[in-house]
Formats: C-alpha cells, sequence, structure tokens
C-alpha cells in the first residue's frame, strides 16, 4: 500500500455498526434511526431500477450512511469483467458517494453465463494474476475505495499453489484493496475444513481490514454453512474480537436474510459489536 494510500485508510472515519439493509427491516430501520450507525445496500438490488425503487435508495441516503456491496463483479472470472454490469455499479457508486465499495475474492460468471453462487477459484499464481488484471479494471472505471470479502466454500482445490491466507495477502498487496473481513465465512471455513482460525489472522495483513460481516453460522449436517439466519454465537463474537483487538476497523455488518427476528435482537447485537468496536478504539488511545 502506498503511504497516502495508507494515511487516508487510516484516517478514515469509523462508521460503526450497522445492518445490511432488507425491505423487511424498513420500518424499523426508520423507527431506529439513532441505534443504526449506517447501512449496507446490495448494489444488485438497484440495477436497472425503476423511479421508485430508486427514489426508496434516495431516502435511504438522505437518512443513514450507505455502503454499496456488490455480487456479480465475478473479479475471479478468467473471462474478464462484464463492463455492462460494472458500468450500472459505477452509476450506483457514484450516485452514494460512499468511502468505500465491496465486492467477493470469487468468481460468479462462467462463459458468459450466470452460475448463481460465489464460486472459489484454486489459489494460484495464475488465479492471482486474473483478479489483479480485473480488479485494475474497475478500479480504473470507480474511482471510490474496493474492498474484498473472504467467502465461504465447500471444497478446497488439490491444484492450489498457496495457503488462503497467503492468496489474499497477495492479491490485498498487488492491487492495494482493502479486506471486508467476514468474520462467520472464516469461523464457518476453519471448522469445516480443520484450520486454526488465530493462525489465519496471523498470516493476513489485518492493517488492511476496513470493514467487517458477522451473523450466526447454521448446520446443515456434519458442516456449518453461511445460511444468514442465525444469531451471531460466542464462538463467532470470539473471532469479531479477536480481530477488533488486532486491527482499526472502520465499519462492522450484520447480515441477516432469513428467519427474522424481533428487531430488538437486531438492535442488540449491534449494541455488541458497537462495544467490542469501542474497546478497540479505548485501547487504541490509551496506547498514544
Amino acid at each position: 500500500m502506498s503511504e497516502d494510500r495508507n494515511q487516508k485508510q487510516n484516517t478514515q472515519k469509523s462508521l460503526g455498526a450497522g445492518i445490511g439493509f432488507r425491505e423487511q427491516f424498513r420500518g424499523s430501520v426508520f423507527l431506529n434511526q439513532d441505534k443504526i450507525d449506517f447501512l449496507e445496500i446490495t448494489t444488485d438490488h438497484y440495477l436497472d431500477a425503476k423511479p421508485d425503487k430508486l427514489g426508496a435508495l434516495k431516502l435511504l441516503k438522505e437518512h443513514f450512511p450507505l455502503i454499496p456491496h456488490s455480487l456479480e463483479l465475478s473479479l475471479g472470472s478468467a473471462e474478464g469483467i462484464d463492463e455492462e454490469y460494472l458500468e450500472k455499479v459505477a452509476e450506483i457508486v457514484e450516485f452514494i458517494k460512499p468511502p468505500w465499495f465491496s465486492d467477493h475474492l470469487c468468481f460468479t460468471r462462467s462463459g458468459g453465463v450466470k452460475i448463481g453462487h460465489l464460486a472459489p477459484v484454486p489459489y494460484t499464481k495464475e488465479a492471482v494474476r486474473v483478479f489483479v488484471k480485473n480488479i485494475a479494471q474497475v478500479k480504473s472505471r470507480i474511482k471510490t475505495p474496493l474492498i474484498l470479502e473472504n467467502i465461504t466454500y465447500l471444497v478446497r482445490f488439490p491444484s492450489s499453489e498457496m495457503p488462503e491466507s497467503e492468496f489474499i495477502k497477495t492479491i490485498l498487496e498487488e492491487t492495494d484493496c482493502g479486506l471486508l473481513l467476514d468474520v462467520t465465512n472464516l469461523y464457518i471455513n476453519s471448522q469445516n475444513f480443520g484450520f486454526c482460525w488465530r493462525k489465519f489472522l496471523d498470516e493476513i495483513p489485518l492493517e488492511r481490514v476496513v470493514q467487517l460481516h458477522f451473523v450466526g453460522s447454521n448446520r446443515h449436517g456434519k458442516r456449518l454453512i453461511d445460511a444468514h439466519a442465525n444469531k451471531t454465537e460466542r464462538e463467532i463474537w470470539e473471532v469479531f474480537a479477536e480481530v477488533c483487538k488486532r486491527s482499526e476497523i472502520k465499519g462492522a455488518v450484520l447480515e441477516r436474510d432469513a428467519d427474522f427476528p424481533p428487531f430488538e435482537e437486531i438492535l442488540e447485537e449491534l449494541e455488541t459489536a458497537r462495544g467490542l468496536m469501542k474497546i478497540q478504539n479505548l485501547k487504541k488511545v490509551s496506547a498514544v
């Protein structure tokens, strides 16, 4: 990371604790503006949107800081970036004017066809080159800082040439991007594949972490899955807290997409996240 960019990221204002905006939350979100620091919106929900949908986005923008989170840049696709999709994402980002926007370390398109999920890639030097090339194209169109999210996966490729932590570190350093660390995804992968999440944190550049995602995991047979449908459990809060101890987090987002609880439970989780982030800030002040 360049000295100027590093300074910009370190001095960027912290947004606090927010939620991924869902229509089911609309009324509760506006009734609890003082308890929600910001919203993350799914960019794809507003692409090619009708005027009333864009009006709803404008209303959100007037009341909350917004962070766009897109799903289909497919940064790991060897065929390159869909320029039409990129242009649409750029329009939303430029309308919102956020401090950063995000997408995933994965591919979602093959042969021009959307595959319908966030798919992992083998951790190879060639895959790194693909990400670097595609991210350069995105950054040439969108000047807002891009941060990259780690995903869950069901398979690990025997063809991988390096561990996931080294793969992520290499991409972040070669693209000068920040990291959206999904602590739930990290915990789930560590349990499903038997590695130590603390060691993973030792191996990635935590100074590049800008934002966190968190939610509870869901057990499906012998595996954990990221269903975005469960209350955050103690083990994931432990990962969250450890990251806060080691890195200066700018924002944390609760992702809840199903089995919606009473909104008071959502607010309680935000307060827990906010408390852990405040401990981080207190430690930073005391160290000065």
